[in-house]
């Protein structure tokens, strides 16, 4: 079987019904597992005390804010590539829940620096290419709402995700590409494996971004099964206006 027959939406919409239940289950467990075990069963710090348990949500919030602009930079580009629709519509779901993954990881991270650093935000490479990326989340979902030909939405849309790529990047290496900066580098490198977070923390945290990614996933395909519904529903209404 190809993957490009899911870009088929009948065949989309049976396997994201057959796998959503499942899905759901298994976000809601590794997320709550992930907190629950951080929050409550994990030491304080020995220099940033309890505060340092906004770790389980602020580090898994800020990876997904971000990879989510790449899963729908991938999507766009198959809409322009192939102009599969479910592609396009799959950008649009995931556009809202990659807006607020990024909202909870600004607000942690000032709520995390401003015990840190002694301020609730301060213009660090990595904090402002954030910023802007959440600004780009915005402006994508604006455009989608402003324009009324799908196709034209999904392909000023796509042009745009082509170009907040460039934060998404930024807001991920940033840290690498700039020396100055109150923004600790990378707790877990992913070029070098090591990682400057000890077990106790480093084993809860992992569970809580793999949740993060499940509820992600399984967000965008209940988004996704949502825009194909309304482009149906809008379809037909449409036509019976003609008739």
């Amino acid at each position: 079987m190809s993957l490009w027959e899911y870009a088929n939406p009948v065949k989309f919409l049976r396997l994201s019904e057959k796998v959503l239940p499942t899905l759901w289950v298994a976000s809601i467990a590794c997320v709550c597992t992930g907190l629950v075990w951080g929050f409550f069963f994990t030491p304080d710090d020995f220099r940033q005390g309890s505060t340092v348990k906004i770790i389980y949500i602020h580090v898994p919030s800020a990876l997904m804010a971000i990879n989510a602009w790449f899963m729908m930079l991938i999507a766009s580009l198959i809409w322009l590539v192939r102009r599969h629709h479910v592609s396009a519509l799959a950008a649009k779901g995931a556009a809202p829940v990659g807006m607020i993954m990024t909202v909870i990881a600004l607000v942690t991270g000032a709520i995390w620096g401003q015990p840190m650093w002694g301020t609730w935000w301060a213009w660090d490479p990595r904090l402002t290419s954030f910023l802007i990326l959440f600004l780009f989340y915005l402006g994508y979902m604006a455009l989608w709402a402003a324009i009324e030909d799908p196709d034209s939405a999904a392909d000023l849309t796509s042009v745009l995700c082509l170009v907040g790529s460039v934060f998404a990047v930024l807001s991920r290496y940033a840290v690498n590409f700039w020396n100055q900066g109150l923004h600790q580098g990378t707790s877990i490198p992913v070029a070098t494996g090591e990682r400057t977070v000890s077990d106790v923390f480093f084993v809860p945290l992992m569970i809580a971004m793999v949740g993060f990614g499940l509820l992600f996933v399984t967000l965008v395909l209940y988004r996704t099964g949502t825009e194909i519904r309304l482009r149906r529903a809008r379809a037909l209404m449409a036509r019976e206006g003609q008739s």
